[in-house]
């Protein structure tokens, strides 16, 4: 179960490696994957986490010249990917599960899969807006902030589904991971108010929070203080991502609403190629795991995405 995952690790001399994936596009299997795993399981992965995608439009052109536009799941299988690494591998896996292009009703069938396959760690978040909003709507029959889907696992839990019908047997319960944000939400109107939605969560039964990527430890440091102070206890795990693409200078601050420390930024700038990049993220990416754990931080958590050869040469550095 995820606390006694988490209480094992502040239990271990060397801090606890985890990891997140993506399910494959559909139509490209599983062996880009499955490399992704294959390449970081000698690092022995605490956990692996696989994200979950709500299906988004997409337009095709038909016959006539016109444009026609159709809704498609472009990664579906999340807790198919997750038992498959699970019984392959024998690692832990969290799939994600998120409000986001999801109701009630896909939430309790999601659960009920889980159960089914014996996996009972799940990650509960609200989830994108899909591309064509300019905000985030809630799916009809869904939900529009991840402290309702919390309720629902919550219930769920105490033997109740969604409509509010009781079940003959519960089964094994589920233990929860929530997002944490070092630079706070990008919705959220300060992060006073933000950390008061986290220690909500964590009173619901949270049992650790996963940081949105950052490039500042001092950031997180102030955020985990201030967390503190509120009174949260989970522990908050720092989510890491090496910069690996000239492209990603634009990119992921804006993408993930995170600021780029001056000094990595004049690093950045001098550079000519991703290759050029793909060093400086590496070498920026182990000084801040190298900092983080001589702050005493029980674990390091990682973004696979476009990074897995960094992440590899971090860890093999790190670990």
């Amino acid at each position: 179960m995820l606390s006694q995952l988490y209480d094992s690790i502040g239990n271990t001399p060397q801090p606890g490696f985890s990891f997140e994936v993506l399910p494959p596009l559909k139509g490209t299997g599983t062996e880009s994957l499955f490399k992704t795993i294959e390449t970081l399981a000698p690092f022995h992965p605490r956990h692996i986490n696989i994200t979950t995608h709500r299906a988004e439009y997409v337009y095709r052109e038909v016959e006539g010249g016109l444009v026609e536009r159709s809704r498609v799941r472009r990664r579906p299988g999340t807790i198919a990917i997750a038992a498959a690494i699970q019984q392959r591998w024998g690692i832990p896996v969290i799939p994600h599960l998120v409000c986001s292009g999801s109701t009630k009703q896909d939430i309790e069938y999601a659960l009920l899969d889980l159960q089914f396959l014996g996996i009972s760690d799940v990650f509960l978040l609200r989830g994108d807006k899909a591309r064509e909003e300019s905000m985030y709507q809630p799916t009809p029959g869904g939900y529009t902030h991840a402290l309702e889907l919390i309720d629902q696992v919550n219930r769920f839990n105490e033997g109740f589904f969604a409509d509010g019908t009781t079940m003959k047997v519960k089964g094994t319960p589920f233990e929860f991971g929530v997002a944490a944000y070092p630079e706070k939400h990008e919705e959220a109107p300060n992060l006073e108010s933000d950390i008061r939605v986290l220690l909500e969560k964590q009173r619901q039964g949270a049992k650790v929070a996963i940081t949105q990527l950052f490039y500042d430890n001092q950031k997180y440091y102030a955020f985990v203080q201030q967390a503190r102070q509120a009174g949260i206890t989970i522990p908050i795990i720092p989510g890491l991502k090496p910069l690996t693409k000239l492209s990603q200078l634009s990119v992921v601050p804006k993408t993930f609403r995170c600021d780029l420390p001056q000094a990595l930024y004049t690093e950045l700038r001098r550079c000519q190629s991703d290759d050029d990049v793909k060093q400086v993220g590496l070498e920026w990416a182990v000084n801040q795991c190298r900092d983080l754990i001589a702050h005493g931080i029980p674990s390091l958590h990682f973004y696979t995405l476009s990074a897995v050869d960094s992440i590899r040469k971090i860890a093999e550095k790190i670990y």
